[in-house]
């Protein structure tokens, strides 16, 4: 297997940004709302990208094939279930809708080693990154199960799936500062991200 093994990307915007107040997604963004930049940022990986939504008219102007979540607003496993279950590819790369630094780079690189596994899985400071990672079909039972049991972490397939770590070190050489895993969930973390850009709303 080799970069070049197709992928699909999985836009997650199936939340309810409860904490930011409004649509985290459609916040502006240089311009043009946030959602856009992204998928403009992840067309740099592949064109098959599939959103993962339960409001699709918010996001009719990106012209993206779009599916809901299967069990409406049951969080951030049931998103990953519904993108990778709906995708074109074997390979899936879950995406956040609501962080604005994705890393190329780095995301070529995580492709390049998937061979012999599952998933692929970014660890920073000790925790996993489990919305910026790549998933194989394959693991849809795991997650499947995962639901049914009533369990809500992302990461609670964890142990059924072979999974390639990312290491910090490994990380570090594309993304030194770890901008990749800044997310806009609170007005604070927004603040942030803008400083850190350079730009204003």
């Amino acid at each position: 297997m080799s970069v070049a093994t197709p992928v699909s990307i999985i836009l997650l915007a199936g939340g309810e940004s409860r904490r930011m107040g409004q649509n985290k997604a459609l916040l502006p963004w240089r311009g043009v709302p946030l959602i856009q930049h992204i998928v403009e940022r992840l067309r740099e990986i592949g064109n098959d990208l599939l959103m993962v939504t339960n409001t699709p008219q918010e996001y009719a102007f990106l012209g993206l094939p779009m599916v809901p979540d299967v069990i409406p607003y049951g969080g951030s496993l049931v998103g990953l279930y519904s993108g990778l279950e709906a995708i074109r590819h074997p390979w899936g790369l879950a995406a956040p809708c609501d962080a604005p630094f994705v890393n190329v780079d780095l995301v070529r690189y995580m492709l390049s080693l998937r061979e012999g596994h599952q998933a692929v899985v970014p660890v920073i400071g000790g925790r996993h990154e489990p919305l910026h990672a790549l998933y194989h079909k394959s693991c849809l039972p795991a997650i499947r199960g995962q639901i049914d049991a009533d369990h809500k972490r992302v990461t609670s397939f964890y142990s059924e799936v072979r999974i390639r770590f990312l290491r910090e070190e490994e990380i570090d050489r594309f993304d030194p500062e770890h901008l990749s895993f800044l997310n806009a969930n609170t007005p604070e973390d927004w603040e942030k991200i803008l400083a850190v850009a350079g730009v204003g709303a």
